[in-house]
Order: structure tokens, then C-alpha cells, then sequence
């Protein structure tokens, strides 16, 4: 079977493409990277990817201002020469459109730092901690027009512990989103999608 062909998108260092970057190198993988996108010119993981010698494109968001229906065309337009068959989001900091998400339905992934359906959005560490949480983590699962709301692919929890705040509770987090983010889509772009759940 010829491997899949992944998109990544991102706005920040990258730390979670990265790890999917690396698992993707190793053999008998199902998927291969064709393109890193991002939003930000100044965004790290532009450089990280590069230096893995994949290529990379930017389509800033800001000079369509409110016009989300023309930033998503220019995206479509700069993913056609790649000819991606699926998107990861990797901190992707731009909230996609239904209209955008359709066109990939079932091909496009994202992680997110909760137990969905806990804690949809932002500050989920934070919201953990305060709900009194014995037990946080995160979630890997395709992407609908719902916000956080798509079918779960896999899952890794993360006790929480006596003092923890929301900087440390994250970076505990991110150590599985490391681990489970590649480990989905290794099983996704060979063709499973039952959920996988990690524990650390």
C-alpha cells in the first residue's frame, strides 16, 4: 500500500510535529510528510521541519483580516501542489470553518490537552486543577465542525498531583501528547481508527 501522504499545520515551535515528524521517519510507517503549514512566518516549527527536510509553506492569516472563507481558499490553493491525503493539526492556533473542515472529513486529526469531552477550548490545565481532578491528559480525535467535538482516537492520562499548577500539570501533559499523537496516527494512516488509550 502506498503510504499516505500528511500535511501538518501549525503556529508555534512545533514540539508535537515534531514527534510526528520523527515517528513517520522510522520504517513501516503508513504515512509520510509532504508539507508543514503555518499561519506565522516567525513560527519555529517552520525551521524544525526544514531541518528534517521536509518542505514547508506560510499563509498568514492576517491580511484577510475577518475573512475566514479567504484565508481556508488560500490555504487550498498552497496545500494543491503537495496533494495531501490527510492534515494533522499541531497547535494550529486558527479556529477552520465547517465549510473548510467538510472538505476533509474523516482525514483531518488534532490533539487537544484534555480528557474529552472534558474541557473543550482553552485553558484546560487550569480547569482540571480547579474541578478538583484526580486524573487529566489529553486526546487525539478527528476534526468535525464542532469545536473538540469529533470521534476519539486515542487518549493518555496524566494523575494530577498535590501542588501541581497549570505550567506543570501541562508539561506532563505534553510529554503523552508526544507519545500518543505519533501512535494514532501511525494506526490512522493504516487504515485503524479504534480508539487507543495510553496511560503513563
Amino acid at each position: 500500500m502506498s503510504q499516505r501522504r500528511v500535511a501538518i499545520f501549525l503556529s508555534g515551535g512545533g514540539s508535537n510535529m515534531v514527534s510526528l515528524l520523527d515517528d513517520m521517519a522510522r520504517p513501516g510507517h503508513a504515512g509520510a510528510p509532504c508539507v508543514v503549514v503555518s499561519n506565522r512566518a516567525d513560527a519555529g516549527g517552520l525551521v524544525r521541519a526544514a531541518e528534517r527536510g521536509v518542505a514547508t509553506e506560510v499563509v498568514d492569516h492576517r491580511p484577510f483580516g475577518k475573512d475566514r472563507a479567504a484565508f481556508e481558499a488560500a490555504l487550498t490553493t498552497t496545500l494543491a501542489p503537495h496533494a495531501p491525503d490527510l492534515i494533522c493539526l499541531a497547535g494550529f492556533m486558527r479556529i477552520l470553518t465547517g465549510a473548510f473542515i467538510d472538505g476533509w472529513q474523516g482525514r483531518m486529526l488534532n490533539i487537544h490537552p484534555s480528557l474529552l469531552p472534558k474541557y473543550r477550548g482553552l485553558n484546560t490545565h487550569a480547569r482540571a486543577i480547579e474541578a478538583g481532578d484526580g486524573v487529566h491528559g489529553c486526546t487525539v480525535h478527528e476534526v468535525t465542525a464542532e469545536l473538540d467535538e469529533g470521534p476519539i482516537l486515542g487518549q493518555a492520562q496524566v494523575p494530577v498531583i498535590d501542588g501541581d499548577t497549570p505550567d506543570t500539570l501541562a508539561a506532563r501533559v505534553l510529554v503523552q501528547e508526544h507519545r500518543l499523537y505519533p501512535a494514532v496516527l501511525r494506526r490512522f494512516a493504516a487504515g485503524e481508527r479504534a480508539p487507543l488509550m495510553l496511560t503513563s
